[in-house]
């Protein structure tokens, strides 16, 4: 049995399929994109040092994780790059927006 997930794609005939299917992603993909970056406010309440909010051999693993991933699910490594380096520089930037927030008026 095939589990990649470019098998999981339907065969469209018109933009309205491509565009509901599309749109049925997003309803699964938001969720969870809200979700990852719940986690980002977590690691800036846990980082104690504002210079720790990126991490560039974080940031590789995870391009490389998620570019064998994207092998092994049949996709583009390159796109799911791209899209995960976009990502994590949104995440980064609201992670340094939430490590001041969470110490605004603290004592230094």
């Amino acid at each position: 049995m095939n589990t990649q997930a470019i098998q999981a794609v339907q065969h469209c005939a018109t933009m309205t399929d491509v565009r509901r299917c599309v749109d049925a992603l997003d309803d699964v993909l938001v969720p969870l994109l809200v979700q990852r970056t719940a986690y980002m406010t977590q690691a800036a309440r846990i980082k104690q040092d504002v210079n720790h909010v990126r991490d560039e051999a974080r940031i590789q693993a995870i391009v490389d994780r998620v570019r064998q991933r994207a092998v092994v699910e049949g996709g583009e490594p390159a796109v799911i790059e791209a899209i995960y380096r976009d990502m994590m520089e949104v995440c980064i930037a609201f992670e340094h927006r939430e490590f001041a927030r969470l110490r605004e008026g603290v004592a230094a």
